[in-house]
């Protein structure tokens, strides 16, 4: 049974609170991502293929899935903040593991564990929509969410940096180092949560079946956000490759990319304040409209550089803006039960990313870059297919939660 006291006596979320929950979210998101203009660098170290090495991102991908599906719901059960440091614990042995893997194998290994205890952002940001005030609540959620979009893009610079200087296992020392600042931080800043639900864990878990099957609005963000992180996956596990093949550049430069993408965390607020104002539905179709057209840029940009910018500050520009606008939808429909709703979510999200990438490691050794620029625009088409066809009936819905 979930329980009704917490808004009762719920702390406050002060400007302090706020950016220190946004820079552990990025930091710690960034953990899923380091490893991404990495790949071309590991393959050379374990003399492995580029298909081989896609299975890093891979497994983080689904590590973060698990860790979100198994653990995450727990915070609606136990404080949050014990969880989150518990987790911060497990993910510095992870990276210490990843640095130090003496073959791919136990690197792909290591990569599970790292992507299943990097969860503290989909805690965090329910906390955020938890003590918020309701008019505010989009706004603060684009402000963690900015800070997330951060840590995705300018961690691909750090590790591309890092790697080209210091090599690949330099990285992860780095990132373990990181979390053990920031979970000390944690501890003296963050304010505690008390749970909502007093069932069993067994209960706990049937029950984010019965939110799957009983909140449409639910199954409709999920599937989109799935497809877009597929779309925005694909993109960025192969670019690399791509530097690698047409332009003979190597991490570094892959780094310097998530530079220009974090134009798209200036979108992610802007959305989070938009979607306090007007309808989510149909500000998504024109985020999703712009991901499609990336993949078009991309298609075209094989060698250009510049265009490969401009189709890079459109594609995260239209992911996390349909994003931001997919988790004001969730985080409206059950107070009691935001991790539980942010876990379908986020784990829909993340095996959609994860098929993304898997579908362009396979892809790339016969179809190359033309095959991830099909995919992304297929996925995408998918993405407002499915908006267009649902949009009517999910507004009716809408209106009687």
């Amino acid at each position: 049974m979930a329980s009704p006291k917490s808004s009762q006596n719920k702390p406050h979320l002060t400007p302090l609170t706020l950016w220190i929950m946004t820079i552990a979210t990025g930091l710690v998101v960034a953990n899923i991502y380091y490893n991404q203009p990495l790949l071309g660098d590991i393959a050379k170290t374990f003399k492995v293929s580029s298909g081989t090495a896609g299975h890093i991102s891979m497994a983080t991908q689904l590590g973060y899935a698990a860790g979100m599906f198994f653990i995450a719901p727990l915070a609606d059960m136990f404080k949050r903040k014990r969880l989150m440091l518990y987790a911060f614990g497990v993910a510095i042995l992870a990276l210490l593991a990843a640095a130090t893997a003496p073959n791919i194998n136990l690197l792909i290994l290591a990569s599970f564990l790292v992507g299943a205890a990097s969860l503290t952002p989909q805690l965090l940001v329910p906390m955020a929509a938890h003590l918020a005030k309701p008019e505010e609540r989009g706004k603060k959620i684009g402000v963690v969410m900015s800070g997330l979009l951060i840590g995705i893009l300018a961690s691909r610079t750090l590790s591309g940096i890092v790697g080209k200087y210091f090599g690949w296992h330099a990285m992860f020392f780095i990132a373990a180092g990181l979390m053990v600042i920031m979970g000390f931080l944690l501890f003296l800043f963050l304010p505690e949560v008390e749970p909502d639900y007093k069932g069993k864990y067994t209960d706990l878990m049937k029950s984010l079946y019965h939110l799957f099957i009983n909140q449409p609005r639910l199954r409709f963000a999920a599937l989109r956000g799935a497809l877009c992180f597929g779309c925005f996956m694909a993109f960025w596990t192969t670019l690399v490759f791509l530097l690698g093949e047409n332009f003979h550049m190597g991490s570094r430069e892959a780094g310097y990319f998530g530079l220009v993408g974090i134009i798209g965390a200036i979108a992610a607020g802007l959305m989070g304040r938009l979607s306090d104002k007007m309808d989510a539905f149909k500000l998504s179709f024109f985020t999703l409209l712009l991901v499609l057209i990336s993949f078009v840029v991309f298609i075209f940009s094989g060698h250009s550089i510049f265009g490969l910018v401009i189709g890079v500050i459109i594609l995260d520009m239209g992911v996390q803006a349909t994003h931001i606008s997919n988790q004001a939808i969730i985080f409206a429909l059950d107070a009691d039960a935001r991790n539980r709703i942010n876990t379908i979510y986020m784990v829909s999200y993340f095996i959609g990313g994860a098929l993304g990438t898997l579908l362009v490691s396979s892809l790339w050794g016969n179809y190359h870059w033309m095959g991830v620029c099909v995919t992304g625009m297929a996925l995408s088409s998918i993405a407002i297919v499915v908006h267009l066809l649902n949009h009517k009936s999910m507004q009716n819905k809408a209106t009687t939660v």
